[in-house]
């Protein structure tokens, strides 16, 4: 069954098409081979008269008369009882046209009386007769025959022209980032798809109400949660001086740790929620030199690294701008290297990467760690997915703010690991679009 309309249009207009083609060609056929034999009919008629009137004489029997139809002048002779057969059958018929056989051939037969009384006959073989209306036929049929794929190309043309604006809002649809809810336009589309746009038009509305709910509703409880947090991990530090128990004072370390994996789970909601805000018009970015903003990043980062005995730096760095704010960057590099830091090994190493290649800036940062399952690399992008090792504090949001950023700001982000000379890891590439403007 086919599910395409594009294939159920050429279907059905090829069908009607050859079926149309073989109903016209047949009642050409026919009628193109009738017409030829009456126009034979016609040339034994016109020899006739030319015969009866004396303009043409032959003696016993003249061959080619016509020779392209192989047309026949046959004189009755001066006693017929000494013809053949063939001849006494054939001279035994009336004057006029009829059917005959001569020499075991069947023959078209004209038979006439000349003035003075004699008697002719102008025959031509049933068989050439045919061979030659069929051929007429034939030459008549083939322009139809010929037309016909013509045709269907034609056809095959226009469906595509005419389903081209329904792969247009395809095509949009599927090139949208998911966040962008922008109503589909109506204006240069077929009136036949306007109820169609119509109804996704008012899904992306009620799609972006809902998502515009939710975003509030999760920027409201991230920042009413952060002062009775606050509050909390204020109480939690007072305790410090108290001399408590060994018991108490354990608990009170996994109640600190708890506090600040939930006050870290709430600055990510919030960061999270200014991401989903809006897209910032890219006209009106600044120009931030990225690899300024990695080195500042890399340098707030080596306290921790240097107490989790890891090698951070960078393996090459080149100047390259980018349009976006400095903030967003920073967060971008910041929460990759608080991954890379989370999963590497103490006397592990980090590299980072900032270059350019062509109109591209290339944000890289690798690090030896285990690296990702290959049925979870695709899913490190989600929101608070952390995988079947979630290390330290982290909350599994990192990653997903880090790709909306990077998308926002046009660019892409990709993940593999890596494993060159016996080293594992994983290797996050971000590509930002370079701006011609200087920083």
């Amino acid at each position: 069954m086919i599910r395409s309309l594009r294939g159920r249009l050429f279907a059905g207009l090829t069908a009607i098409i050859l079926l149309t083609g073989l109903a016209g060609g047949l009642f050409a056929h026919h009628w193109a081979f009738n017409e030829a034999i009456e126009m034979q009919d016609s040339v034994l008629i016109q020899i006739a008269g030319l015969v009866q009137s004396g303009s043409l004489t032959g003696g016993r029997e003249l061959h080619g008369v016509d020779e392209d139809a192989e047309v026949w002048l046959i004189d009755q002779p001066a006693a017929p009882q000494a013809a053949d057969d063939g001849l006494k059958q054939l001279w035994s018929l009336k004057d006029g046209l009829a059917l005959a056989t001569r020499k075991g051939q069947p023959i078209r037969v004209l038979l006439g009386t000349r003035l003075d009384g004699t008697r002719f006959a102008v025959a031509q073989r049933t068989s050439v007769r045919d061979e030659i209306a069929s051929d007429m036929a034939f030459r008549t049929v083939l322009p139809i025959a010929a037309l016909i794929p013509c045709l269907l190309l034609v056809t095959a043309i226009v469906i595509a022209r005419s389903l081209r604006p329904m792969v247009r809002v395809a095509d949009d649809l599927d090139g949208r980032r998911a966040d962008d809810m922008t109503s589909l336009p109506v204006a240069q589309m077929p009136s036949e798809l306007n109820p169609f746009i119509a109804s996704i038009n008012g899904l992306l509305q009620r799609v972006r109400l809902l998502m515009d709910q939710q975003r509030r509703f999760v920027a409201d409880a991230a920042h009413e949660l952060r002062t009775p947090i606050t509050a909390l991990s204020l109480q939690a530090e007072n305790l410090d001086p108290v001399d408590l128990p060994v018991g108490a004072r354990d608990r009170l370390s996994a109640l600190r740790q708890g506090i600040r994996r939930t006050m870290h789970l709430l600055e990510q909601l919030l960061a999270l929620a200014r991401q989903d805000a809006g897209s910032p018009d890219e006209a009106t970015m600044p120009v931030v030199a990225l690899d300024r903003v990695a080195k500042e990043v890399v340098a707030e980062a080596l306290p921790e690294a240097v107490n989790r005995s890891v090698d951070l730096g960078f393996a090459r760095v080149e100047p390259v701008a980018v349009r976006g704010e400095a903030v967003m960057l920073a967060a971008v590099v910041r929460n990759l290297l608080d991954n890379a830091l989370r999963f590497t090994p103490h006397g592990g190493r980090i590299d980072a990467c900032v270059y350019r290649d062509g109109t591209t800036a290339i944000l890289q940062i690798e690090d030896s760690g285990p690296g990702v399952s290959p049925d979870e690399i695709g899913r490190i992008f989600e929101p608070f997915f952390r995988g079947q090792r979630p290390e330290g504090d982290g909350v599994g949001l990192g990653l997903s703010i880090v790709r909306r950023i990077v998308n926002r700001l046009g660019g892409s982000i990709d993940a593999v690991n890596s494993a060159e000379a016996g080293r594992t890891g994983l290797r996050v590439l971000v590509k930002l679009p370079v701006s011609a403007d200087r920083a």
